[in-house]
């Protein structure tokens, strides 16, 4: 499930920072008057462009990123969360918003396809009742929450030792499933996170 995450981190952070890039030429992209207008004109094999990574890792969590075609490579905070037996069951992804919004901060939380959706998802930090988030949508790989995080979010997830995600199975709604979530080294690694290209 990572690779797959991995490589859907690389499409939503590198895809719009390719539209961006084109969308500052339009004499480039749309002259319809050239007769390679609108044809892709490839890139060596060999380039790494788009390509994730792990720059670094802080703590429990990691620092990845997407390659850029020039500037600063884009990078996001992850970590694969696991249940009491040491199994990956969720994922978490953190990247920044840019300054004026309400939210400083996005987050990407993928849980399994058999969670129920109509109970939402609860993120809590320090066995505080924390706040309830919709899910968003599921795909084969998953069920996937995008949440917004207020600066009063982050300062609590710095000060925190342990973060929890609760989620309902379908089949059994009477139960909740608490994964904790480790905050060693979230401050380090918040700090070196970038805006998302195209947010």
């Amino acid at each position: 499930m990572t690779r797959i995450l991995t490589l859907l981190l690389a499409l939503t952070l590198a895809a719009p920072a390719v539209a961006q890039d084109t969308a500052t030429k339009p004499a480039e992209t749309t002259d319809a008057t050239k007769p390679d207008s609108g044809l892709a004109m490839g890139t060596p094999a060999d380039s790494d462009v788009g390509q994730p990574y792990t720059k670094e890792t802080s703590g429990d969590w990691e620092l990845q990123c997407v390659k850029a075609e020039e500037g600063e490579d884009p990078c996001q905070l992850y970590q694969l969360v696991m249940d009491e037996d040491g199994n990956p069951v969720a994922e978490f992804s953190l990247f920044r918003l840019p300054p004026g919004g309400q939210a400083v901060a996005g987050a990407t939380i993928v849980v399994p396809l058999e969670t129920a959706l109509i109970e939402d998802l609860l993120l809590g930090v320090d066995g505080s009742k924390g706040k309830r988030y919709r899910f968003s949508f599921c795909s084969t790989i998953g069920c996937f929450a995008r949440i917004g995080l207020t600066e009063s979010d982050i300062a609590s997830l710095k000060r925190g030792k342990t973060a929890s995600l609760t989620i309902v199975p379908f089949a059994a709604p009477d139960v909740k499933v608490k994964l904790n979530m480790s905050l060693i080294g979230f401050t380090d690694g918040y700090d070196k996170t970038t805006v998302a290209p195209g947010q």
